[in-house]
């Protein structure tokens, strides 16, 4: 008997049992169903916050207190800010920023917020690709050295605290006093960097009025540094560049006296990309549980099926069926169950993972690496967990099975 022959065979004794085949197709129809919408949501958180994280700049450099060496201050001051801004001690840096902040309400009239208020240095949203206004424009240097009270809202903030009203020139008042507000930003999305609800102060502003934090040494602290490398192939030199300059400026020698933490797009990329990977694949690890269930289902009913054809299988040997075609006629039988499964598995989570996509407004990814280990899962389910069946099958001596009722 061909292989054309075998699988013809098996075809015919599942339209048999129809209602049979349906239900051990379930499991691994609901275990592809599982990996694939799974896998596909991870996938789609990767591919989200990654570019949401190289929209902002992968030649961006983050400086934060490392509060474990600072004895609980606040390390960073305007100081460093214009030490690293010195194109003589760190010419692989082409801008530098500063920001101070916190949670604040903000209150307009009957509306009020409680959100982040920052405040930043006039290049601060330039550096952080934030400078595309919806009506109005930034900050100035003459708002940093007036300390003027003067403010930017995110597009979330501004709807929030004036809906349609035009907000140019109307006051907002931040901790009981008055900002006149000079421009409102353009949405910036709705994923994991949203910064839509935020709102922007000259820093100079509040430090004098918000924020009193002070590095050991007093002078006014600033909560975080961002600086930009000329390019993305200077970060490295770069880095190296403001680590020299701030343990210069902190009078540190040894590296492990650092009371600063530095942090770069590329190394934030990285570790994003190792925690989704990690999870995505512990989440199709869990859906695959799945599948080895599917498998055991598809062998239990195989071995019902070896059981309840004893006599038919008797026969086919006896008018000289080898034991190769029937051991072929039971894998092809499982085989096909497991990837008919599969395939319906696929189209079942490709719909799930869209849905789902739709319901968290994030655009799910279903890659063919995603679809070709589902596929493949599927098909080695059923020959791992056919084999044994088959190979039952296959082994029955023709007299006793012809004796078999």
């Amino acid at each position: 008997m061909n292989i054309n022959e075998s699988l013809l065979t098996a075809l015919d004794s599942l339209m048999a049992n129809k209602l049979r085949a349906v239900l051990t197709m379930l499991g691994v129809i609901i275990g592809v169903a599982a990996v694939i919408a799974l896998l596909s949501i991870g996938n789609g958180v990767n591919a989200t916050v990654s570019s949401e994280i190289q929209a902002i700049g992968t030649n961006l450099i983050m400086v934060s207190t490392d509060y474990d060496n600072s004895g609980g201050y606040s390390a960073l001051s305007m100081s460093d800010v214009e030490a690293l801004s010195d194109p003589m001690l760190a010419p692989a840096l082409s801008e530098v920023a500063a920001t101070v902040q916190g949670s604040q309400e903000v209150v307009r009239g009957g509306a009020s917020v409680r959100t982040t208020v920052s405040g930043i240095t006039e290049n601060y949203l330039a550096v952080n690709n934030l400078n595309e206004f919806q009506i109005g424009d930034g900050l100035t240097q003459w708002d940093l050295e007036t300390k003027a009270r003067v403010a930017v809202l995110g597009y979330d903030a501004a709807v929030d605290l004036f809906g349609d009203d035009y907000a140019i020139g109307q006051t907002v008042k931040i901790n009981g006093t008055g900002y006149e507000v000079v421009g409102v930003l353009i949405p910036s999305g709705s994923g994991f960097t949203n910064t839509d609800g935020n709102v922007y102060i000259p820093l100079t502003t509040a430090q004098s009025r918000l924020y009193s934090d002070r590095t050991r040494s007093g002078d006014k602290a600033v909560s975080s540094i961002t600086a930009q490398s000329v390019n993305e192939a200077q970060t490295d030199a770069a880095i190296m560049q403001l680590t020299e300059v701030l343990r210069d400026e902190h009078e540190i020698v040894y590296a492990t006296d650092d009371d600063f933490t530095i942090i770069s797009q590329t190394d934030l990329l990285e570790t994003f990309d190792q925690i989704t990977g990690i999870l995505t694949a512990f989440l199709g690890a869990i859906a695959g549980i799945s599948l080895v269930v599917g498998g055991i289902g598809i062998m239990n009913i195989m071995l019902v099926s070896v059981t309840e054809r004893t006599r038919e299988i008797g026969i086919r040997k006896a008018i000289g069926a080898l034991k190769r075609d029937i051991l072929a006629q039971f894998l092809l039988e499982s085989i096909f169950l497991s990837i008919l499964g599969g395939t319906i598995g696929i189209l079942l989570g490709w719909t799930i993972s869209f849905a789902a996509g739709n319901l968290i407004g994030m655009t799910t990814v279903v890659d063919i690496q995603t679809i070709a280990l589902a596929t493949g899962f599927a098909a080695g389910v059923g020959l791992v967990f056919g084999i044994y069946p088959a190979w039952r099958a296959a082994g029955l001596r023709p007299i006793e099975a012809l004796r078999y009722e």
